[in-house]
């Protein structure tokens, strides 16, 4: 499906077009569209993959997808929405929706102590648009909800007042267009050694190439569903990978690893003879089957048959193997005979590539067989559905080659007896393979990302990558013998995250999942299980959450990381009211799932991090680009590119401490002594410097405001808590600031002040900025690499004598004495 319907919101009387488009050999003849799931009269066997609704009535709205056909199979497309407003019915009310944020500790709201203030928020749902292009096909950029008017209001904290921009109306514009990104890093799966100016493909189209790191950034085309992406090694040492990568339809960069298997040394075959390769036979295994080319079964290009000596390299993805699971291609799909895309689980995949011996010509393959080992099949049922399919590298479907069936006489020469399931194949441009049948147990489990441990619902992260593998619950269960058996990956949103996974309603334990999840690289970790379960932190409630049987993956074994969790995907009984609130979903009920409250039942990571706080005076939700709202005083001034902006501070003292920078115009005749936001950030011990520990303190980068006019330096403060005593700065910096004049004051030795430069400097000069799509990527690299002190690093150990901008040495006061940093807090006008 190379064009999708999109979404639209009409009046009633008003007129709305769809379209969608289909691609394939032969070219699809008809187009089918469906009324939520029905079969709209009238429309069948069209020849285009146009359909026009004329006077629209409020019953007409819901999903409309379509589906094309040729004799080759069908396919369908992703459902479109339509929203049928009543005459004079709003879909943007003026009035903010709530939306709170946490105020610094030192400003309490009201009476009660309350930490946040409710800044209002504008929904990004779409506006009414007039009727769409005479083609009706055109791209419509539409109208959506955002800020029209925002005020601003002084917050009373202890001695002084707090500014803060809070949203006083919405109403409907022009629509953002934010950049979608894909950006991740390709490495073999086996050594780590990263794919250095590899090939990258989308769909047949080549756009780029990966870096000297391996790393790589793709811009999703708009409309796209499926994003299919295929990297090739230009010097065929690793297997091509097809990988079809998570992305966020909202816009900004989602991070992604890539694992590429080594191609496995090749064999020396004899091409005028018969030969068998063995499929799974890596460590000591039993092989799955083996693939077997009879004499004369190779030929060149041009049909000729070849005899003479072959280099035969055949690499298996064994299941039994867990470690494959990262490096497998694609997702496993296929279209079925209605055009759903739907799962496969699989027996193992095999890529081929077979080539002359003296010229290292690429060779095809007649008809060869493929023998598949009946006993590697635990389930019967699977024996009848086993086929033989071929990986589309366009678009990353899985197509079927031939059904396997058992072979006529089960035994076989030097081995004990066996029966074998065979298919036939030949091997022309496609060289991938796969042993899978059809699974059609399936559900969908729901996932949350959290910034820390309190799981507050409005600390969700959006853009995490979330994966679940189908795992054996244990070895040789007679009904799911594989190790792994399919994989997934979905990225949060604002309401977390749906995965499909196989599941079964007789046995709890049929089907096992493993779930992970990232942030631009960083593993999240997951909600213990031991020593004792506690249902409200893991969220959800007993009894379902034993039927689960949730653990965590250092459960059994301290020494293993935390950043996993399994759980048995037991389908929820429609008669238990307890499985009726998730977090396991039944396939058919996806749209629950998505929209289930933050309330109801649901699995969940969180980021560890150091003790951190981040305020600013313009609000912005830095997962929902769409939320940036252009104004003088934002922290981020460019909605299209993210520059994330830190500093390194050494502590020397017996402790950690809290270090916060104070962020005001610095330079810019609108914003001079206006605050832009404060960062306070808890330091980190060095495990080998004593009494040492390093902050990498966020501050607001210099350059151009919203209005890409006039540069501001920012006036950036940089005081930590305690007794603390500045001691050293770091003398390329202090030769850099005072080349830029002006100077900040920096008469207090218990504080570091400076103008931001608005060069990027690095590692040396202690100060570290990365440049992204997305600002949590931006500010996420940028840690990394200022707790490894390097410009290209990354590290979540801190190396406090690497690097840094400023040294303060600490003490502990007298008593009765308060800190520079508490003044601050409790009388900042007097301090």
């Amino acid at each position: 499906m190379v064009l999708q319907p999109a979404a639209r919101v009409r009046e009633a009387g008003q007129d709305v077009t769809f379209c969608c488009k289909a691609s394939g050999t032969p070219a699809p003849q008809k187009y089918y569209w469906y009324h939520n799931g029905t079969l709209l009269e009238g429309t069948a066997e069209r020849s285009s993959g146009r359909l026009a609704l004329r006077g629209l009535a409020p019953e007409q709205a819901g999903t409309y997808h379509c589906k094309a056909s040729s004799e080759a199979g069908a396919i369908r497309s992703a459902p479109a929405h339509l929203t049928v407003l009543a005459p004079g019915q709003q879909s943007c009310r003026a009035e903010p929706e709530p939306s709170l944020v946490e105020l610094p500790s030192e400003c309490p709201q009201d009476a009660s102590g309350s930490r946040y203030y409710n800044v209002g928020r504008c929904p990004a749902s779409p506006c009414p648009g007039g009727p769409a292009e005479p083609s009706g096909c055109g791209g419509e950029s539409g109208l959506c909800c955002g800020v029209r008017r925002m005020e601003l209001r002084q917050v009373p904290c202890a001695g002084s007042v707090l500014p803060l921009k809070v949203v006083a109306e919405c109403g409907c514009g022009p629509c953002a267009q934010p950049r979608v990104l894909v950006q991740g890093r390709v490495t073999a799966a086996d050594t780590g050694e990263p794919l250095r100016f590899g090939h990258i493909f989308l769909g047949g189209r080549k756009v780029g190439f990966t870096g000297y790191h391996g790393s790589f950034t793709i811009e999703v085309p708009p409309d796209t569903q499926r994003l299919v992406t295929r990297f090739v090694d230009g010097q065929q040492r690793l297997v091509d990978a097809v990988k079809v990568l998570p992305f966020d339809p909202r816009g900004g960069a989602v991070y992604q690893e890539v694992k590429m298997l080594r191609k496995k040394e090749p064999v020396e075959l004899d091409g005028g003879r018969s030969n068998a390769i063995p499929l799974g036979e890596a460590g000591g295994r039993e092989p799955v089957g083996e693939l077997v080319l009879p004499a004369g079964a190779f030929l060149r290009p041009s049909g000729e048959v070849f005899n003479g000596t072959v280099k035969a390299s055949v690499t298996f993805v064994d299941p039994r193997d867990v470690g494959t699971a990262s490096a497998a291609s694609s997702d496993l799909s296929f279209a079925n005979a209605e055009g759903e895309i739907v799962p496969l689980r699989t027996y193992g995949m095999f890529a081929v590539d077979f080539r002359e011996g003296e010229s290292g010509a690429a060779l095809q393959a007649g008809p060869v067989q493929v023998r598949m080992d009946a006993g590697q099949v635990w389930m019967a049922e699977h024996l009848q559905k086993m086929k033989l399919w071929s990986l589309n590298p366009e678009s990353g479907l899985w197509e079927e080659e031939a059904v396997l069936r058992p072979a006529e006489g089960g035994r076989r020469r030097r081995r004990e007896e066996r029966t074998f399931l065979v298919g036939n194949l030949e091997i022309r441009e496609r060289r991938l393979f796969n042993l899978d049948v059809p699974e059609d147990r399936r559900c969908f489990v729901k996932v949350r990302a959290y910034s820390n441990e309190k799981f507050n619902p409005y600390e969700q992260l959006e853009g995490v990558v979330v994966s679940l593998i189908n795992l054996e619950p244990q070895p040789g269960f007679p009904s799911n013998p594989r190790a792994w058996g399919r994989f997934d990956s979905a990225v949060t949103g604002p309401n977390g995250a749906c995965l499909p996974a196989f599941c079964d309603a007789r046995r709890p334990d049929a089907y096992t999942a493993l779930v992970t999840a990232t942030l631009g690289g960083e593993e999240l970790e997951a909600v213990a299980s031991s020593p004792k379960l506690n249902p409200n932190a893991v969220g959800v409630a007993q009894p379902y959450l034993g039927k689960l049987g949730y653990r965590r993956s250092d459960h059994e074994d301290p020494a293993l990381k935390k950043t996993a969790f399994q759980i048995n995907v037991a389908k929820p009984d429609p008669n238990n009211v307890d499985e009726s609130n998730g977090p396991v979903y039944s396939y058919r009920s996806l749209r629950e799932c998505e929209e289930a409250p933050v309330s109801a039942n649901h699995l969940r990571f969180y980021r560890v991090e150091v003790d951190k706080y981040e305020y600013n005076v313009v609000p912005f939700k830095e997962s929902d680009v769409t939320s940036w709202t252009g104004d003088y005083l934002a922290w981020w001034p460019n909605p299209q590119e993210f520059r994330a902006c830190y500093i390194k501070v050494q502590l020397q003292g017996p402790q950690e401490y809290m270090v916060r920078s104070r962020n005001v115009g610095g330079s810019h005749p609108r914003t001079r002594g206006q605050l832009y936001g404060l960062r306070d950030s808890r330091s980190v011990r060095d495990p080998l410097l004593d009494n040492t520990s390093g902050a990498c303190v966020e501050f607001k980068c210099g350059g151009m405001l919203f209005d890409q006019s006039l540069a501001d330096r920012t006036l950036v403060s940089i005081v930590p808590q305690g007794s603390c005593r500045r001691t050293a700065i770091n003398g390329l910096l202090r030769d850099y600031l005072s080349r830029h004049p002006p100077l900040a004051d920096n008469n207090h030795t218990g504080a570091f002040s400076m103008l931001a430069p608005l060069d990027p400097l690095g590692h040396n000069y202690g100060i570290y900025t990365v440049t992204d799509q997305n600002p949590r990527l931006a500010k996420e690299i940028a840690i990394g690499r200022c707790f490894a002190g390097t410009s290209d690093g990354f590290s979540r150990e801190m190396r406090a004598g690497e690097g840094t901008a400023v040294t303060f040495e600490c003490q502990e006061r007298p008593a009765g004495r308060e800190s520079l940093f508490q003044r601050l807090l409790s009388a900042p006008a007097e301090a």
